[in-house]
């Protein structure tokens, strides 16, 4: 897997650049044909306008990206027939692609909308060369619209079990984990190694603290992180990564599956008010503190944290 300009996986055009107060609007939905515009919901999608001027709509299945304004570079896989409004480009894949491949993509573009920070700048000339791996990494191929539907569906039929706190007990971290910390990568060296299938970790609070992909890591997986630079955001890395400066680890003493980790970074992560850039937690601090969990016999109820998990919605997908 390589970096490519996005021109080389996708046809790329400008839309209809329709103006909607000139259109006229459905009376059904039926008669009607979808009208794109820069809106950052509902698809972009305003309303339902007639046949203009004769001319064909863009097919269902082509992604919308928005070229300006406040929500520069919305990506949106169009469920029906459309037209759209100024400064919007369509794409359409230059090989069959599905529909998880081209949410992938969708995400891509959106995560260069850093690169229009500067107030006024468009994407209009620019869009084209954004530079996006040319197949889907690994890690999504197994998940598709269906599965998703199927596994939300099954799990919303569960009950969920009840937390009741009053019986839970505290726990040193540095009982449960060998708390240590990670080889520092850094991201010049990653871009050397190219895109791949491993996460690159970092001290930001979102993705999971991922940063990007690359073939090349430093640690195992099946581990909990945690950000000792700012306010000890915690999450869990399954597989192999590798990781920026200040991010420490919590290798398990115990048997940790993803369920389980779920629930210990959820615990974790409501620890985050101790912590500030004033008061980090390093690796010192980690080993002299305590989480309340679930208690059986006086050790931490791992049974009841699986069995917790596993019975909110979506759960299946995890």
């Amino acid at each position: 897997m390589k970096l490519v300009p996005l021109n080389k996986v996708f046809n790329i055009h400008y839309g209809n650049q329709f103006d909607l107060s000139k259109m006229s609007f459905a009376e059904s939905r039926e008669e009607g044909i979808n009208f794109i515009s820069r809106a950052s919901k509902n698809f972009g999608i305003v309303g339902r306008v007639l046949n203009y001027n004769l001319t064909e709509p863009y097919s269902a299945g082509m992604i919308t990206v928005t070229l300006g304004g406040s929500y520069l570079l919305a990506s949106f896989i169009q469920p029906e027939n459309f037209y759209t409004a100024q400064n919007i480009k369509v794409l359409s894949p230059k090989m069959d692609m599905t529909f998880n491949e081209k949410l992938f993509y969708c995400i891509c573009i959106q995560k260069n909308r850093y690169r229009y920070s500067s107030h006024g700048r468009e994407a209009n000339t620019s869009l084209d060369n954004i530079l996006v791996p040319d197949e889907l990494p690994k890690q999504f191929q197994k998940y598709s619209l269906e599965s998703i539907v199927r596994d939300l569906s099954s799990s919303l039929r569960k009950s969920n079990l009840k937390l009741n706190v009053s019986g839970w007990k505290y726990f040193s971290l540095l009982n449960l984990f060998e708390i240590t910390g990670s080889k520092t990568t850094p991201l010049k060296k990653l871009k050397e190694y190219g895109i791949g299938e491993y996460p690159y970790v970092t001290t930001q609070a979102t993705d999971n603290g991922i940063a990007g992909f690359y073939d090349f890591y430093t640690e195992e997986g099946n581990v909990l992180t945690i950000d000792s630079a700012v306010a000890g955001y915690c999450s869990y890395q399954a597989i192999n990564f590798s990781a920026s400066d200040h991010v420490e680890k919590l290798i398990p003493k115990f048997k940790m599956n993803k369920y389980i980790a779920l629930f210990l970074t959820t615990i974790l992560n409501r620890e985050r008010y101790r912590y500030n850039y004033g008061r980090k937690s390093a690796q010192m601090r980690l080993k002299v503190s305590a989480i309340k969990l679930p208690s059986k016999n006086n050790n931490p109820d791992f049974e009841f944290m699986e069995s917790y998990i596993k019975s909110l919605p979506y759960s299946i997908s995890i």
